[in-house]
Order: C-alpha cells, then structure tokens, then sequence
C-alpha cells in the first residue's frame, strides 16, 4: 500500500477531513485525529486503535503493524508500515480507528 492508499482510506469515511498537526497530515472526523501519516517517516502511517483492537492487529501482521514506543503506543498508537499492509488490513485498521472518535451520529449509517 502506499500513502496515497492511506489518504484515500482514510478521506472516504464519512465526514473525514484532512489536516495538518505538528507537520505531518492527519485525518480528523468531528475535530478528532483518527489517523497520521509520515510518522517516523515516510513510510509509515499512524492510526489510533482501541488497544485490544492494537494487539490483534500487531498479532495478525506484525510485518505491517507495531505500537508506537511509548506512551503513544500504550493507548493505543499504532505504527503501519505501508509497504507491509495489505489493502483489507488498511482499510479495518483505518476504519476502526475512525469507529473510535466518530460521532455516534455517523456509525449509524
């Protein structure tokens, strides 16, 4: 997958928006960051999961998925190297973690 998959994922869900935070793009739904991308490079994207969402993810791909070191990591910050990801474990990831922060109003649908 690459970057452009990612922001493509990422801007279909409904009411996704794509801005910008501590110089790396981010995608937001109701003012709320889902998903970053060229974090630590540009190889990578970010998203955030619930953790028990992170461990089964990481355990399925670990080529592809890895929590972020540190704090970030322990709630829930994982690291997607893009190259590793395939099209179906990119689109649940980046979904789930849009799930996370979307407005009830929105899940309905």
């Amino acid at each position: 997958m690459t970057v452009d998959d990612f922001r493509e994922l990422a801007l279909s869900l409904p009411e996704a928006t794509e801005s910008s935070h501590m110089n790396h793009p981010d995608f937001r739904v109701g003012g709320k960051v889902f998903a970053t991308l060229g974090y630590p490079d540009d190889q990578h994207g970010v998203v955030i999961l619930p953790v028990d969402q992170q461990a089964k993810f990481v355990a399925a791909a670990p080529k592809a998925f890895r929590a972020v070191k540190g704090f970030w990591g322990k709630r829930g910050a994982t690291q997607i190297l893009l190259a590793s990801a395939t099209p179906a474990n990119l689109r649940a990831a980046i979904a789930a973690a849009w799930r996370r922060v979307a407005p009830k109003r929105l899940q309905k649908s």
